[in-house]
């Protein structure tokens, strides 16, 4: 796949998108909509069982929106952008049935904060910057920010944040449960990476229906959501790999998925 905006490459069953716009990595209508295209795509690839999100540069993983670009249009230009290109966007990355890791590094904010939490897995490296300056702008997150991230650290921190338009650091992150791993910077690709491989060995039905059921219980009531499980649990258990997986271990050996 070729892009004006991005880098993609694959490394044996990984797919590794990089944002290809430094210093800063800002987000354009174009940055957007070829990362919707290049997930859309890999989505349906066969030959890729995970996905990995990172950024070309040093200064920033992803510095937040062109601000350039939308300042100025009128309620329907920026609905017409929210609706149909950021947050479009966003949810298509979050919705991916695959594994996807998030590489973060320098400054993190504002929409490139919002794509990270679209990721499954994220991974930080202890430079990074990370915030919604929205508010110091007179605005508010657009793409998921007041939504994806209360879910993941709470209401209370997630309001410190979000309210305070401050950075945190990564390690502040961490003990928030933002990021699930801060490593040195010249560590970062590769246990971003190993976090894909890793999770790109599970078996795809069980991993999908995870990812469905744990989206899904976090919207409905508890006793909705615990009937939901119920019903993706069924879905996995007669999946070719759940029935391999149970035979495998009554067999003491390793298991043989198919992804089916």
């Amino acid at each position: 796949m070729t892009f004006e905006t991005l880098l993609v490459e694959k490394k044996e069953n990984v797919a590794i998108v990089k944002i290809n716009r430094p210093p800063y990595n800002i987000l354009s209508v174009k940055v957007y909509e070829e990362l919707f295209e290049a997930f859309d795509k890999l989505e349906v690839d066969t030959t890729v069982d995970a996905i990995l999100l990172t950024a070309h540069g040093e200064k920033a993983f992803c510095a937040g929106l062109d601000v350039k670009e939308v300042e100025g249009k009128d309620i329907k230009g920026i609905s017409d952008f929210t609706w149909g290109t950021s947050k479009r966007t966003v949810d298509r990355i979050a919705s991916s049935t695959k594994p996807t890791v998030c590489a973060i590094f320098g400054l993190t904010l504002g929409g490139g904060l919002e794509l990270a939490l679209a990721c499954d897995i994220r991974v930080a490296s202890k430079d990074a910057q990370l915030g919604f300056p929205e508010i110091n702008l007179g605005i508010i997150p657009g793409s998921g920010g007041t939504v994806r991230l209360p879910r993941l650290i709470g209401i209370a921190k997630a309001k410190e944040i979000l309210l305070t338009g401050e950075n945190i650091t990564a390690d502040y992150a961490l003990s928030l449960g933002l990021l699930n791993k801060v490593v040195e910077r010249e560590k970062l690709f590769d246990e971003a990476f190993n976090y894909a491989k890793k999770l790109a060995s599970k078996p795809k039905v069980a991993y999908a229906l995870i990812k469905k059921c744990v989206e899904t219980g976090m919207e409905v009531d508890i006793s909705s959501a615990l009937n939901f499980e119920l019903s993706c649990f069924a879905i996995a258990y007669s999946s070719h790999d759940g029935r391999e997986g149970l035979r495998a271990f009554i067999e003491k050996r390793k298991p043989e998925f198919k992804g089916r």
